[in-house]
């Protein structure tokens, strides 16, 4: 027997709305995108073109009282501080939620909205996207076989190049607006660094504004000491003309090299869907050191649908959520210390949360 498909309800209909989480919605099986939440009738205006079959609302109270219909999911994508009060909503409306990252403004009210989830059995979960880019995807598969050994050294950037101030909510010097290139692009990296190399123990960072007219900061570094001997060394900047490689990880027993960013973002600007063949593939292949061999390895092909799906399952009470506030909430320790770090010019000793 066929399962109906679960009904979605999109808050917001940005950058991320529009780009990152609406196509890749509808392109998921078993997840019809039914409500879209905005008031700018350019947006509105959009939503009808593409998606004709799905409601635009007003707010998120109008969604969540049932305008576009019964939902069984609310996705989260609206400005960083909103995303907290707009998930507790959710929650108590009894609907399960996806929360665009960094999904609270810090670690303590990410916890808490998770326990909330969890006294009321609403599965919540956060859209890292990145931990289904391609190169991601490459890395953890060389790790699990062992071809890479453990890793001692991981570099990993985010760099792109703004020649001036953009007037965007991410720029913004608000401390409400959690904006800023740490908790933006590194909530991503530290994520992926965290995932590779588990427990962090100790942080610095450097972190600075550059563009006049910018609030916010636009360009820093971090460098993670891991319970486990790695370190990591993560950059993050909006201010870089020429970006080093995205990857590049020296393992025990061979390391890993890649270059450009995944392909899937500005394959959804363009306006394509992860439906279509040869999706979230690299025409750029990374290179695999060992000893003095070194041999192109093609990348896998990026997945963001496979965040979804894996969300569907977890609504329907198939599986678990494809990831958790808590490992969100580590994420954001590391940036709280990065923070303090960049602000006293000192190593930031992490510890453990069972040991608070």
């Amino acid at each position: 027997m066929t399962k109906a498909p679960l009904r979605v309800g999109l808050i917001g209909y940005g950058l991320a709305g529009e780009v990152f989480h609406a196509p890749v919605i509808a392109a998921t099986p078993g997840l019809e995108l039914v409500g879209v939440v905005t008031r700018r009738p350019e947006a509105a205006a959009k939503v009808a073109q593409r998606y004709p079959d799905a409601t635009v609302v007003a707010s998120a109270e109008a969604l969540l009282a049932g305008e576009a219909g019964p939902l069984d999911l609310v996705v989260v994508a609206t400005t960083n501080d909103s995303h907290v009060p707009l998930a507790r909503a959710a929650i108590e409306a009894g609907v399960a939620c996806v929360v665009d990252k960094p999904v609270a403004p810090d670690a303590a009210s990410a916890r808490e909205l998770d326990a909330l989830a969890q006294e009321r059995g609403v599965p919540l979960s956060v859209f890292q996207n990145r931990r289904w880019d391609g190169d991601f995807l490459t890395l953890r598969a060389l790790l699990d076989d062992g071809t890479l050994g453990e890793v001692r050294r991981l570099e990993s950037r985010f760099e792109v190049y703004k020649a001036g101030a953009t007037g965007n909510w991410r720029e913004s010097a608000d401390p409400a607006m959690v904006g800023g290139v740490l908790f933006d692009l590194g909530a991503h990296l530290v994520d992926q660094a965290l995932e590779l190399c588990g427990p962090v123990t100790h942080v610095y960072a450097e972190v600075d504004t550059r563009r006049d007219g910018v609030g916010a900061d636009d360009d820093a570094f971090v460098a993670l000491t891991h319970a486990c001997g790695a370190r990591s060394h993560l950059w993050m900047s909006t201010v870089v003309g020429e970006s080093g490689p995205r990857f590049r990880v020296l393992g025990s027993k061979a390391a890993f090299t890649s270059w450009g960013l995944d392909a899937q973002e500005p394959a959804l600007k363009d306006g394509r869907t992860p439906d279509e063949d040869g999706w979230g593939l690299s025409e750029r292949p990374a290179i695999l050191t060992q000893g003095t061999e070194r041999t192109e390895l093609p990348l896998l092909a990026g997945q963001y649908r496979e965040l979804y799906a894996q969300m569907a399952a977890a609504v329907r009470g198939e599986g678990p959520v494809p990831v958790t506030v808590e490992s969100t909430a580590q994420a954001l320790d590391v940036l709280e210390a990065a923070r303090t770090s960049a602000r006293t010019g000192t190593v930031v000793e992490l510890v453990a949360e069972e040991e608070k």
